[in-house]
C-alpha cells in the first residue's frame, strides 16, 4: 500500500519534481563553474589574468543569455504551478476529502428509519464485494438517490454508508454547482469527478454525495434569457457524462444524491439505469421506529423514570427524527430553566407544545378580543370532537403566539398515508368552526379567520379539481388542462359550481353543529376566558358534563 501511494504521488506531481530536480541542477552547475572559476583565477599569472579581463565582455554576453534561458524556464514554471491552475481555480471544486472512517456514523446509529437502512447496507455490499460482483459479470453501482421529506436522516443515511464502506467521501451541496456564468458548473463537475478518480484509484473507490441534487439535476427547458437556464442545462450534461463513466479505466465511484421535491422533478435522463441505479424512499417514521428514536435521544440525556416512550411515539405522529431530536434538546433546555436535575414528562409535554404552537407572546388582550378569540377556538374544538373521530385536541389557548391570538393542538389520533372524502371534509369543516362560532356569537367575524379559509379553500379545490369529488361527478386533475379552458367554458362552471356547494354544505354543517350544541359552545368559551387553556382532560370532562362522547379509534388499528 506504501508503494502505491508514493506511485500515485509521483504521478500527480511528476512535473513539480521534473522542475525542481531540473533548477536544483543547473544551480548546482553554477555553483561549481564559479568555484572552479575562482580558484582558476587565483591561480593563474599575469598574462592570464589579462587575458580573463579581455573575454568580460564575452561573458557578460553569454550571463544575459543564461539570465534569459532562466527567465523562461522560471516563468514557464510559475505559470504552469500558478497561473494555469489559479486562473480554471474558479471553476475548480477542491472539496475536503473525508476518509470513511473519520465519518463516524455507524449502522448502530442510523435510527428510525429500518427499511431505508436495510436497502442501504444491500448498497454497502454491492460497494466492497465489487470483486464478486464483476465475477459473474455484473456491474458496480453508479447512482444511489435518497429521496424523502426533510429532516429524515437522509444525510445521516449518505455517512452512514461512507462509514460502513471504509470509502473516502466529497460531500456538496447542488447549489454549489450553480453560477451566472456558462461553463463554471460543468468545469466543478469535472474537477469533483477528477478528484474522486484520483482517490478511486488510491484508496480502492470513493463516495460522493451531492445534497439537494434538484438544484442542478432539475428537468431541462430552453432558456429565457440571460444564460441561466443554459448554465443549469450544461451542468447537468457534465454530470451525466461523467455519470455514464466514459473514461479509459472503470473505477469504483458511487454518487449519491438526496432531495425533498418529488421525483418527477428531476430530469429523466439522470433517473435512467446506468446512472440512478438504486432509490431509497426515506419517508417517515412509524410507531416503532418512533419509539427507537425517543429512547436512543433520551439516553443521551438524563431522562427520569415517569416518560413513557410508547406514549410519546403515539402523540408524536408525523414528526420527523430531526423534530424528535428537536424535543428532546428543548425538553433538556426547559428542565434546566425550571432548576430540574433530569427531564420528566412534563418538560417533554412543554418542549412539544412550544414547538408545535410557538413561543407564548407578551400582548395584553382586551376583555372583548379574550372573547371572541375563546369563541373561536371553541368552535374548532367542537368540529374536531364531533365530526373528527381521527383527531384529537390535544389543548385549547387564547394565549397570543407567532402571528396569531389564539391556537387549537389538533393531533392525529393514528397514522394515515392517504386522505379518504370524509377525513378531507372533516379537515375542511375543522377550519369553518371558528369562523361559525364567531358569526353566531357576534354576528360578525374578524380577520382571524383568513388563515383558516386559505386552507379551506385550497382542500375544496384540490377535491374538486384534482380528485374528482365534486358532486358533478367530472373526473379528472383539471389544473393540468386549465390553460385549455376559455373563461366561459362549461367545464371550468361546473367545477367553479362544485367548489361553492361543497363549501356550503361544510359550512350548513358546522352551523347546525354548533347551534345544537350551544350550551356546550359557552361552557368552553368561558372555561377558555378564565384559564387561558384547555388541556385535552380538561375539554374531555366538560363534553361528558353533557353526555357527548367521542367516536375511539382502537389502538390495535393504528398503523405501526
Amino acid at each position: 500500500m506504501n508503494w502505491k501511494k508514493i506511485n500515485f504521488f509521483f504521478k500527480l506531481h511528476w512535473i513539480k519534481l521534473l522542475l525542481i530536480i531540473i533548477g536544483l541542477t543547473l544551480g548546482t552547475t553554477l555553483i561549481m563553474l564559479l568555484i572552479v572559476g575562482m580558484d582558476a583565477w587565483n591561480n593563474s599569472g599575469h598574462f592570464m589574468k589579462q587575458s580573463q579581463l579581455a573575454m568580460v565582455p564575452l561573458n557578460l554576453y553569454l550571463q544575459i543569455i543564461m539570465s534569459l534561458v532562466f527567465g523562461v524556464v522560471y516563468t514557464f514554471m510559475w505559470y504552469w504551478l500558478f497561473m494555469k491552475k489559479g486562473a480554471s481555480s474558479f471553476s475548480q471544486s477542491k472539496k475536503k476529502v473525508v476518509k470513511g472512517a473519520d465519518v463516524q456514523i455507524a449502522w448502530a446509529d442510523v435510527i428510525g428509519m429500518d427499511e431505508a437502512k436495510q436497502e442501504a447496507s444491500e448498497v454497502v455490499k454491492l460497494i466492497t464485494d465489487r470483486a464478486k460482483l464483476q465475477q459473474i459479470g455484473g456491474s458496480i453501482l453508479r447512482g444511489l438517490l435518497l429521496i424523502g421529506p426533510p429532516g429524515c436522516g437522509k444525510t445521516y443515511l449518505a455517512k452512514a454508508i461512507a462509514t460502513e464502506s471504509h470509502l473516502p467521501f466529497i460531500s456538496m451541496s447542488g447549489s454549489e454547482f450553480v453560477e451566472m456564468f456558462v461553463g463554471v458548473g460543468a468545469g466543478r463537475i469535472r474537477s469533483l469527478f477528477k478528484q474522486a478518480r484520483e482517490l478511486a484509484e488510491l484508496e480502492g473507490g470513493c463516495i460522493i454525495f451531492i445534497d439537494e441534487i434538484d438544484a442542478v439535476g432539475s428537468q431541462r427547458a430552453m432558456d429565457t434569457g440571460m444564460g441561466g437556464q443554459t448554465e443549469r442545462n450544461t451542468t447537468l450534461n457534465q454530470l451525466l457524462v461523467e455519470m455514464d463513466g466514459l473514461k479509459d479505466k472503470e473505477r469504483n465511484i458511487v454518487m449519491i444524491g438526496a432531495t425533498n421535491m418529488p421525483e418527477r422533478y428531476l430530469d429523466q435522463a439522470l433517473l435512467r439505469p446506468g446512472r440512478f441505479d438504486r432509490k431509497i424512499y426515506v419517508d417517515l417514521p412509524g410507531l416503532e421506529d418512533r419509539e427507537k428514536l425517543f429512547s436512543y435521544y433520551l439516553k443521551r440525556t438524563k431522562a427520569g423514570t415517569n416518560i413513557k416512550i410508547d406514549k410519546l411515539a403515539r402523540l408524536s405522529i408525523g414528526l420527523t427524527p430531526a423534530e424528535i431530536a428537536n424535543v428532546v434538546k428543548e425538553a433538556s433546555l426547559i428542565a434546566v430553566r425550571n432548576g430540574k436535575a433530569e427531564i420528566d414528562m412534563s418538560s417533554i409535554d412543554a418542549a412539544r407544545e412550544r414547538i408545535a404552537l410557538g413561543i407564548k407572546r407578551r400582548v395584553k388582550l382586551s376583555p372583548q378580543e379574550k372573547e371572541r378569540i375563546a369563541y373561536h377556538e371553541t368552535g374548532h374544538v367542537m368540529v374536531t370532537y364531533l365530526l373528527a373521530p381521527a383527531k384529537d385536541v390535544f389543548k385549547a389557548s387564547i394565549i397570543p403566539r407567532r402571528e396569531t391570538g389564539g391556537a387549537t393542538w389538533i393531533t392525529e389520533k393514528e397514522e394515515r398515508l392517504i386522505q379518504d372524502r370524509d377525513s378531507l371534509l372533516a379537515e375542511i369543516k375543522i377550519c369553518f368552526g371558528g369562523y361559525e362560532a364567531e358569526k353566531i356569537k357576534f354576528t360578525s367575524t374578524s380577520s382571524g379567520v383568513g388563515g383558516d379559509f386559505e386552507k379551506a379553500t385550497r382542500i375544496i379545490h384540490e377535491m374538486v379539481w384534482k380528485w374528482g369529488m365534486g358532486k358533478s361527478g367530472l373526473i379528472g386533475n383539471f389544473d393540468i388542462k386549465r390553460e385549455n379552458f376559455g373563461p366561459s367554458s362549461s367545464a371550468v362552471e361546473t367545477l367553479n359550481k362544485d367548489e361553492n356547494t361543497m363549501l356550503s354544505d361544510c359550512l350548513k354543517d358546522v352551523e347546525d353543529l354548533l347551534k345544537n350544541n350551544w350550551k356546550i359552545v359557552e361552557k368552553i368559551a368561558s372555561e377558555l376566558t378564565k384559564k387561558e387553556e384547555l388541556d385535552f382532560d380538561e375539554l374531555d370532562a366538560i363534553f361528558d358534563e353533557f353526555g357527548k362522547k367521542r367516536v375511539i379509534v382502537q389502538e390495535e388499528n393504528i398503523q405501526k
